[in-house]
């Protein structure tokens, strides 16, 4: 896996699950100056601008099966089944359909439901928040807003600073290593 999307200067981002797709509205220079997450700053700016769209036919050649019922269907898999519930690299989780990087491992923790588990995302514009209502309860669903992938739920049950437990498919995920 990458550790991240190829990005081009003509504001193309490539996947590096479809090197023939490109991705509109992503640009970074190398020269940048580094976020907390070690990627040049100027990305978290410009990545919150950038699409990934496939056909259903492409996303379900590009996932496995497992992650296009998890991501693309808004599946859930089996809590402590996952490659990254009980996972403690050092690194950051990118979206498995478009190399989006959305978690820091600094910010994971173990909220006990064999779940990857985050306080807060890397940049808040990476994912989009939306009501879920499915299975006779509301709670706010999570995607990647680079693209659209389906990640989990986010609750208020997390801990300090935010509160919050961003409850993530580890299938959704990828990690890289610092």
């Amino acid at each position: 896996m990458a550790a991240a999307s190829t990005l081009l200067a003509d504001t193309e981002m490539k996947s590096s699950n479809s090197p023939d797709t490109a991705a509109k509205g992503a640009v970074c220079a190398t020269d940048s100056p580094k976020s907390a997450c070690g990627l040049p700053s100027n990305v978290v700016i410009d990545m919150s601008k950038a699409t990934v769209t496939h056909t259903d036919a492409e996303w379900q050649a590009l996932l496995t099966p497992e992650q296009y019922r998890v991501a693309r269907l808004q599946g859930t898999e089996p809590s402590f089944h996952n490659a990254y519930w009980d996972f403690h690299g050092d690194g950051v989780y990118f979206s498995a359909c478009s190399d989006t990087p959305l978690f820091d491992s600094r910010d994971k923790f173990d909220s006990g439901t064999g779940w990857p588990s985050f306080a807060k995302p890397i940049e808040p514009r990476f994912v989009q928040v939306q009501s879920d209502t499915s299975l006779g309860m509301v709670r706010d669903e999570v995607h990647c807003a680079t693209d659209g992938a389906h990640l989990g739920h986010v609750f208020d049950d997390g801990p300090p600073p935010t509160g919050l437990r961003y409850c993530i498919n580890g299938v959704a995920l990828n990690f890289s290593p610092r």
